[in-house]
């Protein structure tokens, strides 16, 4: 196994580390609530203002956990990428020197500084990777579309039941519930005249 191989691994490695630690900071958001409510219930309103503000901080940090150990997995996924092309540059392995202690440390802001090293490393990558990626539907790029990611929301909310107020393109939200219900009854056809077929 080489160096960059052993690193893709930690990078790896580190991805599933940083997203234990975020469930472990919506435990504690969970727990902090609980305590929330308790002290209201007592009438303590200064311990209760505390453990909101509690919650609050390991909201936000259960966030950025999840946000870096996105980030440390599409490098990886660029890593991977390189290995395979036999792109790694001698620059590129430089930056994986101070790499074991980073990603041990959970230091976000370490973490991040080092993912930065790294994305500049894949500017330089040549004309031949970004022609991979496209083969590959742009699934290594580091960049999500938004309004993928605001569909998506909505159509999840909507399995939920719920109503999400998110700002989408104008006529987005009619054409995609159309389109939807133009599939919906598709499908129901399809079914019926199954049926028909199987009862004659």
């Amino acid at each position: 196994m080489s160096n960059m191989e052993k690193q893709l691994f930690n990078l790896k490695i580190a991805t599933k580390e940083l997203q234990r630690n975020s469930k472990k900071c919506d435990k504690e958001e969970k727990a902090e609530k609980a305590k929330v409510k308790q002290a209201i219930q007592k009438g303590n309103m200064e311990a209760a203002k505390i453990h909101a503000e509690n919650a609050i901080r390991q909201k936000h940090q259960s966030l950025n956990f999840l946000r870096t150990s996105a980030r440390v997995d599409a490098v990886a996924s660029r890593v991977q990428t390189a290995v395979t092309m036999n792109q790694v540059s001698k620059s590129m392995s430089g930056v994986v020197k101070s790499m074991d202690a980073t990603l041990k440390s959970m230091n976000l802001e370490k973490i991040s500084a080092l993912m930065d090293k790294f994305e500049n490393q894949f500017e330089t990558l040549d004309v031949q990777t970004a022609q991979m990626e496209d083969t590959m539907g742009n699934t290594t790029t580091l960049t999500t579309p938004q309004n993928e990611v605001d569909t998506l929301l909505h159509e999840m909310a909507d399995e939920a039941g719920l109503d999400l107020h998110l700002e989408l393109p104008a006529g987005h939200t009619s054409s995609m519930a159309s389109s939807v219900a133009s599939t919906e009854q598709d499908e129901l056809s399809q079914r019926l005249s199954r049926l028909r077929d199987q009862v004659s």
